[in-house]
């Protein structure tokens, strides 16, 4: 029925909330959070079945989800910054208060990146990579930001690409480009250098093989002496596979195909190219707050969005894709404010490039 619209909110928060609990409780059976001999096996297992995958599964249909959908969408949903991730909002931010404070939580976010990736305006002329770089938040603000670095971001979706170097164009940044194409198999350009730094934000999550990734990254895209900072969202204790088994998994089927939900400690394990230097968490109340905010933007845009579903998803299925998108939010929302933010988070990473040992 939510589906139809018909539902309202505090119903279908209501039938959200059941499916988490119920998620939670799968875990705690088949992950063995309450014993560590069973959780120490299944953790190992799941490892096992990534090592057995490819880079990446799906890249289509992650196209198709989010990255192929228009830009024109997200400008009525997303902040400013255009930022298709978790922000960083002030302390004590209220539901009524995430929309207007958006804008500034997500600078507050791209400054956070920049600090722990070590990252300064006086820290030479840096080479960028941007791993993932969805609608150019981390691209743009930093080459706006920091005019001494070289900022490259690699998309799958040309429809991105187009929209970023746009956007650069209009802002007069020259020291921003975008490139395209698949993980799995993508090189560098001749002419393409490797970089100080990569940064990836909420990428990792549409990954598999972790082991193949850091090490494409470590030998592929790094230079010897550079650092690798990674945004992912994760579960405390343990990892899963976003799989479509049935009627609840809705979420998986139109909006995470192949999409992984990593463990906090899941990269930990993949130490074999990299070595991890530093590891924070950020509460899931941030990640709800900003899933309200986008909830809260596309209700504003009501009407100008009744024209763009319609143009992306057909006449016939405008309402539905509406109902679906809304409900998408409020069930981020409602995943990450579980027991109060400290069930899902969000977790950041600095790795340094070569083997080693946390230091």
């Amino acid at each position: 029925m939510f589906e139809r619209g018909l539902l309202p909110d505090f119903v279908t928060r209501a039938g959200i909330r059941t499916l988490i609990r119920q998620r939670r409780d799968f875990q705690i059976s088949v992950g063995g959070e309450n014993d560590a001999t069973k959780h120490s096996e299944y953790l190992q297992s799941f490892i096992g079945s990534l090592l057995a995958s490819p880079i990446a599964v799906n890249t289509a249909d992650a196209n198709e989800q989010h990255y192929e959908v228009p830009a024109k969408f997200y400008d009525h949903v997303l902040g400013g910054a255009r930022k298709y991730s978790s922000a960083l909002y002030p302390p004590s931010t209220s539901v009524a208060d995430a929309r207007d404070l958006l804008d500034e939580a997500e600078v507050r976010m791209l400054q956070l990146y920049a600090s722990r990736a070590k990252i300064t305006r006086d820290g030479g002329a840096l080479r960028v990579m941007d791993l993932g770089c969805g609608w150019g938040s981390v691209s743009l603000w930093f080459a706006a930001n920091f005019p001494n670095i070289e900022v490259v971001g690699l998309s799958n979706s040309n429809s991105q690409r187009e929209y970023i170097m746009g956007q650069a164009r209009e802002r007069g940044l020259t020291n921003l480009k975008i490139l395209t194409g698949n993980i799995n198999d993508f090189e560098l350009p001749e002419g393409v250098g490797k970089f100080d730094r990569v940064i990836s934000i909420e990428m990792f999550e549409h990954m598999k093989n972790y082991s193949l990734l850091l090490s494409k990254i470590s030998r592929d895209f790094l230079l010897p002496s550079g650092y690798l900072f990674v945004h992912i969202f994760v579960h405390s204790t343990t990892p899963y596979h976003f799989v479509d088994a049935g009627p609840s998994d809705w979420m998986t089927r139109y909006f995470f195909s192949g999409g992984t939900m990593p463990s906090s400690s899941l990269l930990l394990y993949f130490q074999g190219d990299l070595s991890l230097k530093s590891h924070w968490s950020v509460n899931g109340d941030h990640y709800a707050l900003t899933s309200e905010a986008w909830l809260q933007n596309m209700d504003a845009n009501s009407g100008p969005l009744t024209e763009v579903l319609g143009e992306i998803y057909g006449e016939d299925d405008r309402e539905v894709w509406r109902a679906r998108w809304r409900a998408f939010f409020m069930a981020c929302a409602e995943l990450f404010r579980f027991n109060g933010g400290n069930e899902w988070f969000v977790d950041h990473y600095l790795f340094k490039n070569g083997k080693g040992v946390m230091q």
